[in-house]
Formats: C-alpha cells, sequence, structure tokens
C-alpha cells in the first residue's frame, strides 16, 4: 500500500493544507463575529445617546413652557420610546421601547406589550439582554432603588425579592401587589448559549412624580410627590 509522503512534521501536505486552511477559516470567522458585536454595541449605544437626548430635551421643554406633559398614549406603537429607567446604586441607566422584538431587545430595554405601562394598576414588565442593559442587575438586592421616566412622569419602585425561574414560567407576569414592576433577563448571566433559566427582580411602587410643581424626586425634576393609590 503506498502511502503519501510527509513532511519533516509527520504531516502529508494535503493534511498541512488543511490545517492552514481551517486556521485561516476560523480566523476570519472570529473577526467577523468580533466586527458584528462591535457594530451592535455601537448601534446600541448612539440609539440611546440620541434617545435621551430626546426625552430629556422633551421634559425640559415641557417644564420650561409649564407644559402639562401628557400620558402615553392608549396605543402604542412597535419601537416606540416609553420612558427611562435607573437603578442609581447599580450605574443600570437605559431607554425603554414598546415591544420585545429582537430588535428592539439590541437597541434597548423592551416593554412586554400585554403588561401595564407606569401608573397604571396592574405588573409594568420590562426584558433585557444579561449582557448589555441589565448586566447590572446581577449585584441587584432587595431593597433597591428603581426609578422609571416617563413623559408622564417619574416613579418610584422598590425591590421586594429577587427569584430564578424557568424559562416558560408565565407567572412572573401577573401582578403581585397591585402597582409592581418587574425585571427579566437571562440567567446565568455568564452563561454561552442559550440560557436555561430566567433571573426576575420584582419592585414596588412606592412614589410617583406628578409634572408642574416642585419634587423631592430626582435633581432639577420638576412634579408633586404624591403617594401610590392602594
Amino acid at each position: 500500500m503506498n502511502l503519501p509522503p510527509l513532511t519533516s512534521r509527520g504531516l502529508s501536505p494535503t493534511c498541512t493544507m488543511l490545517m492552514r486552511g481551517t486556521c485561516y477559516f476560523l480566523l476570519t470567522l472570529g473577526v467577523a463575529a468580533l466586527g458584528y458585536v462591535g457594530y451592535v454595541s455601537g448601534d446600541s449605544k448612539q440609539y440611546q445617546a440620541v434617545e435621551k437626548e430626546k426625552f430629556a430635551q422633551a421634559i425640559e421643554k415641557a417644564e420650561f413652557t409649564k407644559a402639562i406633559v401628557t400620558h402615553q398614549p392608549a396605543v402604542l406603537r412597535e419601537g416606540d420610546v416609553i420612558g427611562e429607567i435607573l437603578v442609581p446604586r447599580l450605574g443600570l441607566d437605559a431607554m425603554v421601547v414598546q415591544g420585545d422584538s429582537a430588535s428592539n431587545l439590541k437597541k434597548a430595554v423592551a416593554h412586554i406589550s400585554n403588561s401595564a405601562l407606569p401608573g397604571e394598576w396592574g405588573n409594568v414588565t420590562l426584558a433585557g439582554h444579561r449582557d448589555t442593559f441589565f448586566r447590572p442587575l446581577r449585584d441587584i438586592r432587595s431593597g433597591d432603588e428603581i426609578r422609571f421616566k416617563t413623559s408622564g412622569g417619574a416613579f418610584e419602585y422598590r425591590v421586594q425579592s429577587i427569584e430564578i425561574v424557568g424559562p416558560r414560567d408565565t407567572k412572573v407576569l401577573e401582578p403581585y401587589s397591585g402597582r409592581d414592576l418587574t425585571l427579566i433577563t437571562c440567567f446565568p448571566f455568564s452563561f454561552v448559549g442559550r440560557s436555561p433559566a430566567r433571573f426576575v427582580v420584582r419592585a414596588r411602587e412606592v412614589a410617583r412624580v406628578i409634572p408642574g410643581q416642585s419634587s423631592g424626586i430626582g435633581r432639577g425634576q420638576q412634579g408633586s410627590v404624591s403617594s401610590v393609590p392602594k
């Protein structure tokens, strides 16, 4: 039986070429993957910066003209900006848009369409990627303050519980105390691939700011603090 000639390292020229080609292919694939990640990250950061500026200008203009800021429309379109969510202790600050489509989740925190809106009775449910906007949630703890600023006012929540549930557990969408905020992201945070669980943060509304008068929530923000309806 005739064997293919071996190189000085014991590999045939054919094997050497195949290995070299595989290395080049994997290198190209890696560079392309890094480029895509960089593009998505840059695109989401640009979107966030632009929408935050527009949102801040709209609120500032309303305050300057003493206008009453209107509440969200009865019907929100997919991708409409709802407001801004902040967790001060964690440095989490992101714009929130309507709908949890893949394109929305790439550029912002997503509001689950069939859940309540801030200020309404029910459960305001937000979803975000664990490796982008909701990455800081890995360090959240009970009692943390969460703020949700919208065109209808600002709402303050306090974290009540943190739990890990299955990916198909829909009970987290149900109201807990009547005026709740639920944040959902994939878990574990360091898992590679399709995550086997969901990280769920439940918070309860404790205060709200009504536009038009001086307020104690947030520097430079106008509004009067009102008690939360039971």
